[in-house]
C-alpha cells in the first residue's frame, strides 16, 4: 500500500516538473522571439528598404534611361526599314486574316480600303491522288498584267471539284466568260485579284487562292495600279 502512494506521489512530481519546465521553455522562447527574433527581423526589413530606396534616383534611372535609347534606336531601325519596303507610288495591301484589302496611294497615304475574299485553305484530292490546297499565297508580289474582261480559263481541279471528268487542254469547256468581274490582274502562277458574283461572300476566306474584290473595289484598284506595282499579301 505504502509503495503504490510513493509510485502516485512520484508521478505527480514528475508531471508538476515537466509542466513547469515547459512553462519555462515557452516563456524563454516568446522573450527571445519579441526581444530579439522580431527587431532583427524589422532591423533587416529596413536595411533592405534602404538599400532599394538608395537605388532608386542613381542606378535605377540610368538602367531605364539606357534601356529607353536602346528602344528608340531599335524603333529607328525597323522605320527606316518600313521606309525602305514602302514604295513612295501606289501598292496594295490584302490582309488575308480579316479578309480586308487597303489600297494606297503612296507611303501611308490611304487611298481606299474594304472587304476582300481569300483562299478557303480547303484541300481537294483527285481519283488519281492529285491534290490542291486553295490557299493565297503571302508575301510580296507584283502585278504581271492586266486584263479587261477577262475570261477566265478553268483549271483541272475546277471539274474536278465538279464531279466532271476532266477535259483536254483546248476544249471549249475549259474558258468561261462573266465571272471574274470586268478586270483581272495578275500575280502571276495563275493566281489574280478580280472580281465576283457571289458578292455576299466578301469578307470570308472562300476562294481558290486569288483575292475576290467587290465591282467599285475591284476598278479603283485597277485604274491605281500599274504592272510592276507591289502587292503585299500577310
Amino acid at each position: 500500500m505504502l509503495k503504490v502512494i510513493k509510485n502516485k506521489t512520484l508521478k505527480k512530481v514528475l508531471k508538476i516538473s515537466i509542466g513547469f519546465l515547459a512553462g519555462i521553455i515557452f516563456i524563454l522562447f516568446v522573450f527571445w522571439f519579441f526581444i530579439i527574433a522580431v527587431p532583427a527581423f524589422h532591423d533587416f526589413s529596413i536595411r533592405q528598404h534602404k538599400k532599394y530606396i538608395t537605388l532608386l534616383p542613381e542606378e535605377t534611372t540610368k538602367l531605364y534611361q539606357g534601356y529607353i535609347t536602346k528602344t528608340e534606336k531599335e524603333l529607328q531601325k525597323l522605320n527606316t526599314s518600313y521606309n525602305s519596303l514602302t514604295p513612295n507610288k501606289p501598292y496594295l495591301v490584302i490582309n488575308t486574316t480579316k479578309n480586308h484589302f487597303f489600297l494606297y496611294k503612296s507611303k501611308q497615304d490611304l487611298l481606299r480600303e474594304g472587304f476582300c475574299s481569300s483562299g478557303s485553305y480547303v484541300q481537294l484530292i483527285s481519283n488519281d491522288d492529285r491534290q490542291w490546297v486553295f490557299k493565297t499565297p503571302k508575301g510580296m508580289h507584283t502585278i504581271k498584267s492586266k486584263t479587261r474582261a477577262p475570261v477566265w480559263r478553268k483549271p483541272d481541279w475546277a471539274f474536278i471539284e465538279e464531279g466532271l471528268p476532266v477535259p483536254s487542254a483546248t476544249h471549249s469547256s475549259r474558258y468561261e466568260a462573266g465571272v471574274l468581274g470586268d478586270y483581272a490582274l495578275s500575280l502571276g502562277d495563275g493566281y489574280l485579284i478580280h472580281g465576283t458574283i457571289y458578292k455576299r461572300f466578301l469578307g470570308m476566306p472562300v476562294t481558290h487562292g486569288c483575292i475576290r474584290l467587290a465591282d467599285d473595289d475591284l476598278e479603283k484598284v485597277y485604274n491605281t495600279l500599274s504592272i510592276g506595282s507591289k502587292v503585299y499579301i500577310y
